[in-house]
Parts: C-alpha cells; sequence; structure tokens
C-alpha cells in the first residue's frame, strides 16, 4: 500500500467511535508508565537506608532504565510500525509491571539497578507506541487534543505515586517499600490486560491488517532519510534539553524540596503542584499549538523552565509555589509540542511516526539519563541543589536559542 493507502486508513480509524477507547488505553497505559517511573522518588529515603546507597548511586538507579530506553527506543519505532500498537503496547505494559515487581524483591543496589532498566524496554515502547495510535486514529485538531489528553497519563501516574506512596501505602503496609511497588506492578499489569481487551475490537485488527499489509521502507534507508531534515535533526538535539529538565527534576524534586525544610509527607504534597499544573496544561496548550502558533508557544514554555530553575531557589513561600507551577507549565508540553513538529511535517506524517517517534525518545533520553545523574552528583557533590539548578537554567536559555533557529 503506498503513502496514499496509508492516507485511507488514517481516515477511517478517525471516523470511528472505537477512537476514544483507544485513547483510553493508551491513555492507561501511559499512567502506568508514569506511576512506575516515578515511584522510586518518594522512596528514596527507606530504600537508601535498607540498600547502604548515596545520592549519586541513586541517580545511576534513577537514570538506569533510561539507558536502555536510549537503545531501545529507535527498534521499538520499527517494531511498533511492522507487528502494530497492540501487541508492542501489550508486551511493554507486562515488561512494566515485571520491572516494578523486580524492584519490590531488590535486595542488592545492583538487583535495583538491573530491575530498574527492564523499565527501559517498556518504557520505549509506549513512549514511541502512543503517537503512532494517535497518528492512526486521529487527525486535525483532534489529534492535537489526544495528545494532549494521552500525555496527562504520566502526570497522573505520577500524581498518584505522590499521593499515595508516603501519605497513604507506606503508614497503611507498616513502611515496607517492597509492598508498595509490588501493588504498583499488580495495577500495571492489570493495564497490560484492559489494553488488550480494548485493542482486541475490530475495527483496531482491521487497521492493524492494514498496516501489516503495507510494503515497509528498509530501515536503514528510512532513518537516514529522516536525519538529512533538518528541522528533525535540530529537534532531536533540544529533546535531550527537554528531557535533562523533565528527568532531572521529576526525579529529585521531593528530595529538593525536604532540603528547603518540608517533610517528606509535606514534600511530596508540593511535588504535585507541577503535575497538577501539568494536567491541566496537557488539555489546553496542545490545542492552542497550531502551527502558526507552534513555535512561540515552544518558546513561551522553554522561558516558563527556565524562570522555573530561578525560582526554585526560593525557601517555602509565593516564589517557590510560582516555581514550581512555571515547571509544570513547562513539562506539561514542552515534549508534545515537539513531537507534533515532528509528526506533521510534510515528510513525515503517520506512516513515518513510529520511525521519527523512536529517533526523538533515543535522542531525549540521553537527557533522561544525564538528567537525574548529573543533578544527584552534583547535589552530592556541593550539599545541595543550588549548583544543579544554575546549570539547568543554562541549558534552559540554549535551548531558547536552539527553538529560534528551528523557527527561521
Amino acid at each position: 500500500m503506498a503513502r496514499g493507502g496509508q492516507s485511507s486508513i488514517e481516515a477511517l480509524a478517525a471516523d470511528h467511535p472505537h477512537r476514544w477507547m483507544m485513547l483510553f488505553g493508551v491513555w492507561l497505559l501511559y499512567a502506568c508508565f508514569g506511576l512506575t517511573a516515578a515511584s522510586l522518588a518518594p522512596l528514596v529515603g527507606p530504600i537508601t537506608r535498607d540498600l547502604g546507597i548515596g545520592h549519586a548511586a541513586m541517580g545511576i538507579v534513577f537514570g538506569a532504565w533510561q539507558l536502555v530506553y536510549i537503545a531501545s527506543a529507535a527498534p521499538g519505532g520499527m517494531a511498533m510500525d511492522r507487528f502494530g500498537p497492540r501487541r508492542t503496547l501489550f508486551a511493554a505494559a507486562v515488561m512494566i509491571a515485571l520491572s516494578g515487581l523486580l524492584r519490590a524483591f531488590a535486595d542488592s543496589y545492583i538487583f535495583l539497578l538491573c530491575a530498574v532498566a527492564v523499565f527501559g524496554l517498556g518504557g520505549a515502547l509506549v513512549s514511541v507506541g502512543a503517537p503512532k495510535v494517535i497518528a492512526l486514529w486521529f487527525e486535525g485538531r483532534d489529534r492535537a487534543f489526544a495528545m494532549g489528553v494521552y500525555i496527562t497519563g504520566p502526570s497522573l501516574g505520577m500524581i498518584a505515586g505522590l499521593a499515595f506512596t508516603n501519605p497513604v501505602l507506606m503508614p497503611l503496609l507498616d513502611q515496607d517499600w517492597r509492598a508498595v511497588l509490588a501493588i504498583y506492578a499488580g495495577i500495571a499489569f492489570a493495564a497490560a490486560l484492559i489494553w488488550l481487551l480494548i485493542s482486541a475490537h475490530p475495527e483496531a485488527r482491521r487497521v492493524e491488517a492494514d498496516l501489516a499489509a503495507a510494503p515497509r521502507e528498509p530501515q536503514l534507508q528510512l532513518y537516514g532519510e529522516l536525519l538529512r531534515i533538518p528541522t528533525v535533526r535540530l529537534m532531536l538535539l533540544m529533546s535531550v534539553g527537554i528531557f535533562f529538565f523533565n528527568h532531572g527534576l521529576n526525579n529529585w524534586l521531593p528530595t529538593l524540596l525536604r532540603t528547603r525544610g518540608l517533610e517528606p509527607s509535606t514534600a511530596d504534597l508540593w511535588a504535585m503542584i507541577p503535575t497538577l499544573v501539568g494536567v491541566a496544561g496537557s488539555l489546553l496548550i496542545p490545542r492552542l499549538a497550531t502551527p502558526k502558533r507552534r513555535f512561540p508557544i515552544l518558546i513561551a514554555l522553554l522561558a516558563s523552565a527556565f524562570l522555573a530553575t530561578v525560582l526554585l531557589h526560593a525557601d517555602p513561600g509565593a516564589a517557590l509555589g510560582i516555581g514550581l507551577v512555571l515547571q509544570g507549565i513547562a513539562r506539561s508540553s514542552l515534549m508534545t509540542v515537539s513531537i507534533l513538529i515532528l509528526v506533521e511535517l510534510s515528510e513525515i506524517g503517520p506512516r513515518r511516526a513510529g520511525a521519527v517517534s523512536g529517533l526523538f525518545f533515543s535522542a531525549a533520553e540521553i537527557g533522561g539519563v544525564t538528567g537525574p545523574l548529573a543533578l544527584g552528583a552534583i547535589s552530592e557533590a556541593t550539599g545541595g541543589f543550588g549548583l544543579a539548578l544554575y546549570a539547568l537554567s543554562g541549558i534552559m536559555i540554549a535551548l531558547i536559542l536552539l527553538a529560534a533557529l528551528v523557527k527561521r
């Protein structure tokens, strides 16, 4: 099937009411992604005490799954285009659940490191699969809205982790962090089964059959063509800095807030502010990011991230609260707007959405690895997060300049 055949697949799927159930399924998997990714941050204290490790070592743990993710995202994009979302996203959810279960049994630093690394396989498939599903089942303004909806999944998963881990589950389970992680693993496995049921709909099977029948470009040739597009190259470079900011602060924010004098449970509640703001931003900002507004919105989001890194130096109060709100605005849509820019390039489209998403996330997770690692190492070496925040400010300035170059 030629590119025109792919367009007809998209149009048929985009008119079918089951697209909303497909969106819910993707959202649910991404929520489990966020829950599992954030599950360790509120438990840094008991985990480091039980396993006898420091902040620098924990930073390596936080970044372990991103190393696997980097290697897996591009092949995951190829697998998504070849086998379709149904099987690959089910496999992704099972691997996410397995990672959570293995964390619960970790009795050493190396065991925990390997358990977290498994998450990279599932996380990569979810990340590249979600844009593929949205590109196939939605078009026009509905596509931007659907991307905004599914990206609330990880944010709400993180909210659940922060809201229930220390305030509810740890006291309920007699401060047993292993039992908490086992519960989160069970939730991810249940989501895998729900996705399998949703994607068994006849229309979903028809779309996958049409995809399987379509001819495929040689993968090395395809990636070569994508990398020759200047906008793709610049957006891949920007993705590194975006994920450095997002993953670095996501993992260390509860600990950073505790250094400001907040109790662990209070710090976790404050750390929910960016996530709550991010949910609202994810629903609103992508719909506003029409082609004419997309680059101004991207630059505004980067400016919000820069101001957040400045205000997070403050003690608990109004300034710190504003910084957390700005962080939430930035992280809510930086990734979504960036992927929209790529997927809607005339050279990309739904046919190549899996491949370009794989490239995007492979590059981005270089920042996802180095962000938590760098912030953890700097905080341990300097006794605080001040210098780490200054480093983030510099990266945001560089990204604003890159965004201006992309726009030009």
